[in-house]
């Protein structure tokens, strides 16, 4: 069984889809859940037309989720690790701390955070 998408919930709308367009996803849908919840689904061009990110809006909620001790990352590869957090940083959004190396000449990687607080790794491609 393949995995289809990674699904979390959020605050803001479109807070959320400027956070991730900004990383390259695009919006390719959204699905009404009665007078309950916005399911928001997003996807990187040339992925496909499968979303890879589900995003909820829990229609009403205004205090922010508990993210939790069990919640790690998502990951998404940048060609240029440099020039992306250069973008981001146009848009507001700043890494964590500065690119690192986990091994001696391993990819380069930093982490930013979403709107809502969750965690994606930003992946230099090796090569």
């Amino acid at each position: 069984m393949p995995l289809i998408h990674t699904c979390y919930r959020i605050l803001e709308i479109d807070r959320s889809i400027a956070f991730y367009e900004a990383l390259g996803f695009r919006e390719t849908g959204r699905l009404p859940i009665r007078d309950e919840a916005i399911n928001v689904f997003m996807n990187i061009p040339g992925d496909g037309d499968m979303p890879r990110l589900e995003l909820t809006y829990n229609i009403g909620r205004e205090e922010p989720y508990e993210i939790g001790t069990g919640y790690g990352h998502i990951a998404i590869t940048a060609d240029d690790l440099d020039a992306t957090l250069a973008r981001l940083a146009e848009q507001g959004i700043e890494p964590e701390k500065p690119p690192y190396s986990v091994r001696e000449g391993g990819s380069r990687l930093c982490f930013v955070r979403d709107p809502d607080g969750y965690r994606i790794e930003i992946l230099e491609r090796a090569g």
